[in-house]
């Protein structure tokens, strides 16, 4: 064994060493007015070698092939390859407008508007650098922690929401944040969580069905836009990118676990995370066609954490991570017709499994058979997902206008299953495993958008104008009879762990939605920028809304700028907020009730007096200033204020001995009800910071951040309605409103050293999430203090083509504040805050390009 080991040990020194030493090139990137373009990516071609362009737009490379292709591109101008043969290398991009159908930055229709131009504050993340420098595999993870405005965490033991991660921008709900993929609305999860510590009471779009490997970049607009793109847009704006490289094939293969603690075992390492995927672009004649496809497989396995100090005893043998099996395949095309026309193809197919456990049933539990589970039972809520969405448009010009015709179809399918379970009603006789029921939603919209840009207007006029289309269907579909029947009333019936739906909870709905509006962008002079947006929306089930966007830049300086926008906005209730119904099983301090959440219109909340649901409302205005100092530094400071009205919220549960519904409950043979209402007003004040340095440090480059989100939420008002107007607390009590105001920590850092010399790199990053307080169900406060993380990334270049990285993430294991598990929301020891409940995790990569 020592001899082949020693041989591949040699074998790869020699391979290490005996690479050409290629040439040290250097150059300079400029725009099409010879200004500098400064942070613009230089890459040579079929490698994993590449770096930026200084603030005089200079960069240096030392290249590794012979024969060296550039491949430089920056965010609002056409990329470039060029072929490097020694001496000095100069650039000119030209502006993206000169290219049809190069995809703009969010927050702009202007199609020749980079980062730094815009007046609202947007954070642009590049793909490649994230995924081969962190341990993170997913797109929500990824965005976790490098970008302190979003937050996710997976939640435990909270049916749905266990298999689809809800996300947070600037501390709002999983809904108030618009997703687009290439600029073009992705459809919501069909899921609506109704437990956990984040978005109870929200649907979300599920980022995760989207394989990283297939992303150029993430852009994330910090600021409301719900004129410029319509609903969900309160909080801000992510846009996905997705690749459009040709020529050029990259792999990778990654593996990664965690340093099992608090397990019942003396299992070393659990949360085994096994990633592959492939991706290839296909470039297609002379005028920009390709074909760029992803493949991509994940396979994450359980964590456990529940033997933990339990003073009250355990309220579940089994919790952590669930086990989510995911496979991906992505497309993105453009077919050229004409030097003036295009059609665009993109979209992607995405299927999940998993198991999530549910809460004991332990050996004594009236709800538990001993003949089938002598020692109690775990049930493990199953799900079987299917995401897929397709988008087919043209781009064109008419005349001196640009138009984007565009029809864009997604659909989410969320089946429930339940195993290791039972029917308690149904005795020894009951099968141990059910088919619960789910639902599905659809969406189609069909777009049509115009630009133009006048040059002569002033210093550039740029008028932006459309209309959508936009239909959406939402359906719950029952389980089979034994998952929901109870056949002795003596006994509880359905599966435990998760009751399936019942076929008086079943339904389809539909709505339209139609929009259009206008956006203008006006330089006054070459230091001043004015920009407005309006837009109308009309939807069949609640009416109509108008919203209106205005913003302005001003350069104060060659090197400091200042910007401002004030924006109204709105959020159209979900088809799953207004639709949803069920009968489930709650816990509350570790013991079971019936409850029934009922939907908007049903008889409850009818006699209730509580309305139909309207959409939320917005104002928010945002303040910042951008400067660059010397060649090396640039900072961003945003500060910003966001005012929701009509938030739509889950309320608190009303039990049968309540003096107003309890007679109703009684009769439908529950013991608690919940609905959702318009019933909260909120109000955010916060401040977004950015540093980047850049400096060299002896024969490498260190590149340096700070970024830090500070966000402060207030409940400024809780709308009782009909019967129970006046009960606040009994409506959306302190408990509901502490889990709205968790959305995110009241501050997150995060402090980045990223080195790189030659074929070494090294990235050093710590996060400090801030305290988090809850309330149990005790009502007493749960304060989670405040953590740091430690994240560690060694990177090194095998060959030209092979890039090897080792490392970890909470490098010193750090857990969030223990709780007694019978009185958190998930019956452990943790809620799921800060940087969850896993604790330390190591990770290996290998990565391929060609």
């Amino acid at each position: 064994m020592k001899q082949p080991l020693l041989a591949l040990t040699l074998g790869v020194a020699s391979v290490t060493t005996a690479f050409g030493q290629g040439q040290t090139l250097s150059g300079q990137v400029l725009d099409s007015a010879g200004k500098p373009v400064i942070g613009a990516t230089v890459v040579e071609k079929g490698t994993n070698n590449g770096t930026a362009t200084d603030n005089a737009g200079r960069f240096t490379l030392k290249t590794r092939t012979a024969s060296p292709r550039l491949q430089i591109s920056s965010i609002g101008y056409g990329s470039q390859e060029v072929a490097a043969t020694g001496g000095e290398v100069s650039v000119r991009l030209s502006d993206s407008s000169t290219s049809l159908g190069d995809v703009q930055v969010v927050g702009s229709r202007s199609q020749n508007r980079s980062v730094t131009d815009s007046p609202s504050p947007v954070d642009i993340i590049d793909l490649r650098e994230v995924t081969t420098k962190t341990g993170q595999l997913d797109v929500n993870q990824l965005l976790q922690f490098v970008a302190p405005s979003f937050n996710s965490n997976r939640q435990t033991g909270s049916d749905g929401a266990d298999h689809v991660d809800p996300a947070s921008l600037r501390g709002l709900g999983p809904d108030q944040t618009l997703v687009l993929v290439n600029g073009k609305r992705q459809h919501q999860s069909a899921l609506v969580n109704l437990f956990g510590s984040r978005g109870r009471g929200n649907t979300g779009t599920d980022l995760n069905v989207i394989p990283a490997a297939s992303i150029e970049r993430i852009e994330i607009l910090r600021d409301g836009a719900a004129a410029q793109y319509g609903s969900d847009a309160i909080a801000g704006v992510i846009n996905i990118v997705l690749k459009s490289s040709v020529n050029e094939l990259t792999a990778s293969a990654n593996y990664g676990a965690y340093d099992a603690q608090y397990r019942r075992d003396d299992q070393q390492f659990d949360g085994g995370n096994l990633n592959a995927n492939v991706n290839y672009g296909l470039g297609l004649g002379e005028r920009g066609s390709f074909v760029n496809a992803t493949l991509d497989f994940n396979q994450r396995q359980h964590t456990q954490r529940a033997n933990v100090p339990a003073p009250d005893g355990l309220a579940r043998r089994e919790y952590g991570d669930p086990k989510v099996q995911n496979l991906s395949a992505y497309l993105n095309s453009k077919f050229a017709l004409s030097e003036r026309s295009h059609i665009y193809v993109f979209g992607g197919a995405n299927k999940r499994t998993g198991d999530a456990y549910a809460w004991t049933r332990f050996a004594d539990d009236d709800r538990n058979v001993p003949a089938i589970y002598p020692n109690g039972f775990d049930p493990i809520i199953t799900s079987d997902i299917w995401d897929a969405s397709a988008v087919v448009g043209l781009r064109t010009k008419l005349g001196e206008w640009d138009l984007d015709l565009s029809n864009n179809f997604g659909s989410n399918r969320f089946e429930y299953g339940v195993k290791n379970s039972l029917n308690a009603s149904l005795g020894a006789a009951s099968p141990t495993s059910f088919n619960a029921g789910g639902f599905q939603l659809q969406q189609d919209v069909v777009g049509l958008g115009l630009t133009r840009n006048y040059k002569t207007v002033l210093n550039g006029l740029n008028l932006a104008a459309g209309a959508e289309f936009r239909r959406e269907w939402y359906s719950l579909f029952a389980g089979e009879e034994a998952s929901y029947r109870n056949y002795d009333p003596s006994k509880s019936g359905g599966s435990q762990g998760f009751p399936g739906y019942q076929p008086s909870d079943a339904i389809k709905a539909d709505r339209d939605n139609v929009g259009a509006y206008v956006d203008a962008e006006l330089s006054v002079t070459p230091q001043w920028l004015l920009a407005a947006a309006l837009r109308y929306e009309h939807y069949t089930d609640f009416g109509s809304t108008l919203n209106y966007k205005a913003s302005t830049r001003y350069n104060l300086t060659e090197f400091l700028t200042l910007r401002g926008t004030y924006s109204t906005g709105f959020r159209a209730p979900s088809l799953a907020q207004i639709n949803f119904n069920s009968t489930f099983t709650n816990f509350i301090g570790g013991s079971p009730v019936e409850v029934l959440l009922a939907r908007n219109n049903s008889a409850v909340t009818q006699k209730l007096g509580v309305p139909a649901l309207k959409q939320e409302t917005s104002n928010s205005a945002n303040l910042g200033l951008t400067s660059r100092i010397g060649s090396s530094l640039s900072l961003t400071v945003d500060g910003y204020y966001i005012k929701v009205k009509d938030r739509v919220v889950l309320t608190s549960q009303f039990s049968a001995d309540d003096p107003v519904i309890g007679p109703d409950l009684t009769a439908l043979n529950v013991d608690q009800a919940q609905f959702f209402a318009n019933a909260v007003d909120t109000r955010s004040l916060g401040l977004d910071v950015v540093l980047n340095h850049t400096a060299r440090l002896g024969e490498g480059r260190l590149n340096s951040s700070v970024a830090a989100n500070i966000n402060h939420l207030k409940i400024d008002r809780v709308q009782t309605t009909g019967r129970l107007a006046g009960r606040e607390d009994d409506f959306f009590g302190p408990r509901e409103q502490a889990f709205v105001k968790a959305s995110a920590p009241p501050s997150k850092i995060n402090l980045t050293f990223d080195y790189q010399v030659g074929r070494f790199s090294t990235l050093l990053r710590f996060v400090r999430f801030d305290k988090v307080r809850l309330v149990d169900f005790d009502g007493n406060d749960m304060n989670y203090a405040a953590r740091v993380t430690t994240d560690l990334t060694l990177s090194y270049a095998l060959t030209d083509h092979l890039q090897f990285s080792v490392g970890s993430t909470n490098l010193f294991n750090r857990y969030p504040t223990f709780f007694n598990p019978i009185n958190t929301e998930t019956g452990g020891a943790w809620d799921p805050v800060q940087m969850g409940s896993n604790g330390r995790f190591y990770f290996a990569k290998l990565q391929a390009r060609f």
